[in-house]
């Protein structure tokens, strides 16, 4: 699978990793595995650098339906996002709809200041005004 992620549940992020073709069905798995992780609300790492969008203009909109849907559901984590290394703008079209949730949101061009800057920024289920556990 293109996408790998993992689940740091004592901090509340998700770590993922993009490597080779990313499709639309990648996509899909990992919305599902956070959705039924019940992690939606978590921050996210996204390491887009060894990416390749493969995605048609169907498959972004269809994302960007579940992105909208999940959002919609109440409170999104931050969002920290390093662009692949190549055609960058094949994600910014799906990053277009992520940007619309009403939550913290930064790219970036490598990892490390990506990694503190989500660190640092509080998750809605550990701030007062969150969901509680």
């Amino acid at each position: 699978m293109a996408l790998l992620w993992s689940l740091g549940s004592s901090q509340h992020l998700v770590t993922v990793t993009a490597e080779g073709d990313v499709t639309r069905a990648d996509i899909e798995t990992y919305l599902s595995e956070i959705e039924r992780s019940n992690a939606i609300d978590w921050r996210k790492l996204v390491d887009l650098r060894g990416a390749r969008m493969v995605l048609t203009e169907d498959d972004v909109l269809a994302i960007g339906l579940i992105f909208r849907q999940a959002d919609a559901s109440g409170d999104v984590g931050a969002l920290a996002v390093v662009l692949p290394t190549s055609e960058p703008e094949r994600a910014m079209r799906l990053l277009g709809f992520l940007a619309a949730a009403k939550r913290p949101m930064r790219l970036f061009k490598t990892i490390a200041p990506a990694r503190r800057w989500v660190k640092t920024t509080p998750s809605p289920r550990l701030s007062p005004k969150g969901r509680g556990a």
